[in-house]
């Protein structure tokens, strides 16, 4: 669609508006109207862009926060009383329209926006303007040296001037109703219905066109024609055009003699007689039928790629450069919570910074997709793989204005190809941890062989002490790796739980002592009976306290650590509580705890322990629960039905 009037490439708008989808797809109006069009969200920032951008037009809503539009146009009109503002208003902003207009508003035009109604607005006041520039440039090239009365003559001679004219097209639109009814006439060469009408609201005059499609209508009410017109109380356009003395414009519907309804845009335009007073209404309409089908089309069209943008088998988010996402499918909603205009970092990845290698600020950078692989938390707390792909989204002048992120759900492909390929990488990664061990059996076996030897006690004690604490981890470690290697069933068997958990808690006790935390056991020897297996669960179990001691190996001043173990009986199921006052974890880091290779220990952990201790109480049926905060410490809750629930787990790899 273009604009009627003349528009020049150098004209230009402003377009204010909190919405951003009003404001991107009324911004790709206005530029096919051929304006050089920029957008501000409030009134704030226009006034802002008002420093570098000097528009003709200022097209804002009413109702922003920050700064409403009134009190924009208010500033613009004291500091810029030359550009000229439309208002937007809801339909039931009509005070502030009316309000808008008393502080001189351009015009105003009700939401939702209608393409005909913005482009006659501009129309309008694009002549208004072109007409005060050309006053303007009048004024300045008058010589200041004519004479008065030299002036005057020439004002008499454009009035009259203009007189002539005036009554010159009275005379041509007088004669209107003849023209029409002419075979010959220019108004059954135009593709439109024309009709003249008298001040008795009848129609007198019909041109080819209208006969054909309406019927002879001719000595019928004005108001017939209308297909929801029923009198004159119902008032149509001609009727308003008698009323007001203006020409009128609105989107109506015409009915044919055979019933069928045709949509039409009818323009009115008043016909005065010789005395001024208006004597008919000349009513040209166009047949809007094509302009609807081609709209409906547009609208199936818009609506087919929203369900393919909605129904597509991934997540969607449309990003800007400063992070904040703007738009996402159905799939994103149902799975996150919504995260419209907060950060892609914090919204669903949950960092305080944005990732590493981030592929959307990558193609923003270079216009290329990118890729990488992450790990993001649903708003019920399940962790999936993402593949992450990221793609420009460009405006028509090709400048990348946002960029749409495109996750895949590969939690499934990520579990085999680790179960596949892993357990090289696990075996490879312990090497030096096994060949470390290997040395201090060595060493202890030296030690232990010498104290024989001198019959040195202490010797023999001390190295003792050592090779049973390496032996003790090469069995962990082994374990572990068998674990991970062969899908094991457990072994169930009934056994008293407080004397399990008593006896499970005290193989920590020499490890917090050495390490200088106070360690408290909290558990009654009454918590009747469970079925587990025990050699997995006090395995998870340890692993737990285990972990909460080498969180407070990295003593702060003046700071007392402690380790406390609890447990309690909830109805059928018995409550465990591991809690420890050290460095705790962000929110990143306890989402991935029990993901396979996962550790926050850096070199000193393999990442398969958590892992192991989270499937072995799954598979009593169990659940767990982190809670945990930087520097304030961590608490693990353990939740055992007393009878196993047995779960088995999936096979981790088809060939071992």
């Amino acid at each position: 669609m273009t604009l009627r009037g003349a528009v020049m490439s150098d004209n230009k708008i402003m377009l204010v508006d909190d919405e951003e989808g009003l404001r991107r797809f009324l911004g790709l109006t206005l530029m096919d109207f051929g304006y050089t069009v920029e957008t501000a969200e409030n009134g704030v920032e226009a006034l802002k862009l008002l420093e570098n951008f000097h528009p003709d037009i200022i097209v804002t809503d009413i109702k922003m926060p920050r700064m409403d539009g009134i009190d924009l146009l208010k500033a613009i009109k004291e500091d810029h009383p030359h550009i000229e503002v439309i208002m937007l208003t809801g339909h039931g902003d009509l005070d502030l329209a009316i309000e808008s207009l008393k502080n001189d508003a351009a015009d105003f035009i009700t939401k939702p926006v209608d393409d005909d109604v913005l482009e006659l607005s501009l129309e309008r006041v694009m002549e208004k303007i072109h007409l005060k520039r050309q006053v303007k440039e009048y004024t300045e090239n008058l010589e200041k040296m004519v004479e008065e009365k030299t002036s005057r003559i020439v004002e008499l001679e454009r009035q009259n001037a203009a007189c002539q004219v005036v009554e010159g097209i009275t005379d041509a639109l007088s004669n209107a109703a003849h023209e029409v009814e002419s075979e010959s006439s220019m108004f059954n060469e135009l593709p439109c219905l024309v009709s003249i009408h008298n001040r008795y609201l009848e129609i007198v005059a019909t041109n080819k066109l209208l006969k054909e499609r309406l019927g002879d209508v001719v000595g019928k009410n004005s108001f017939d024609i209308y297909s929801d017109r029923t009198s004159a109380g119902n008032a149509c356009p001609v009727q308003l055009t008698f009323q007001t003395g203006k020409g009128q414009r609105s989107k109506e519907t015409f009915i044919t003699e055979d019933g069928e309804e045709i949509p039409v845009t009818v323009y009115t335009a008043p016909i005065p007689a010789k005395n001024g007073e208006i004597e008919l209404v000349l009513d040209i309409s166009v047949d809007m039928t094509e302009l609807q089908r081609l709209r409906d089309e547009l609208l199936e069209t818009q609506s087919k790629f929203q369900r393919l943008f909605d129904e597509a088998p991934c997540y969607i988010s449309v990003q800007n450069k400063d992070y904040t996402i703007a738009e996402v499918n159905r799939r994103f909603k149902d799975d996150f919570l919504e995260p419209i205009g907060g950060t892609c970092y914090s919204s669903y990845k949950h960092r305080d910074t944005p990732c590493d290698e981030c592929p959307v600020q990558r193609t923003f950078k270079d216009g290329e997709s990118h890729q990488m692989e992450t790990v993001v938390t649903t708003k019920n707390g399940e962790q999936k793989n993402m593949l992450v792909w990221s793609a420009p989204l460009r405006n028509a002048y090709g400048e990348i204005k946002q960029v749409m992120e495109m996750s895949t759900d590969i939690t499934e492909i990520r579990r085999l190809q680790d179960h596949l390929t892993s357990l090289g990488f696990m075996l490879g990664s312990m090497s030096h941890g096994v060949k470390g061990m290997l040395t201090a059996l060595d060493g202890g076996l030296y030690r232990l062989e010498s104290g024989l030897r001198k019959n040195d006690s202490t010797r023999v004690e001390d190295a003792t002490k050592t090779l049973k604490d390496v032996v003790g981890r090469v069995k962990k470690m082994v374990l572990d790796i068998l674990y991970y290697a062969k899908s094991r069933e457990i072994e169930t068997e009934t056994i008293g739980a407080g004397n399990f958990l008593r006896d499970t808690a005290a193989l920590i006790a020499t490890k917090a002592a050495a390490a200088n935390v106070s360690y408290n056991i909290d558990i009654p020897k009454e918590l009747g009976n469970i079925e587990i297996d025990t050699s997995s669960m006090s395995a998870a179990l340890v692993n737990f306290l285990e972990n909460a001691v080498d969180a407070c190996d990295s003593p702060l001043p003046d700071k007392e650590y402690s380790i406390n173990i609890s447990a309690r009986e909830i109805a059928d199921e018995i409550e465990i509580k591991i809690s420890d006052n050290g460095s705790g974890m962000d929110q990143e880091t306890r989402e991935k705890i029990f993901t396979l290779f996962f550790s926050s220990k850096g070199k000193r952990g393999t990442g398969i322990g958590l892992f192991i201790s989270n499937q072995t109480i799954e598979q009593h049926g169990g659940k767990i629960s982190v809670e945990s905060e930087p520097n304030q410490g961590t608490t693990f809750t353990i939740l055992l039905p007393r009878k196993a629930e047995i779960k088995k787990q999936p096979r981790p790899c088809p060939c071992v």
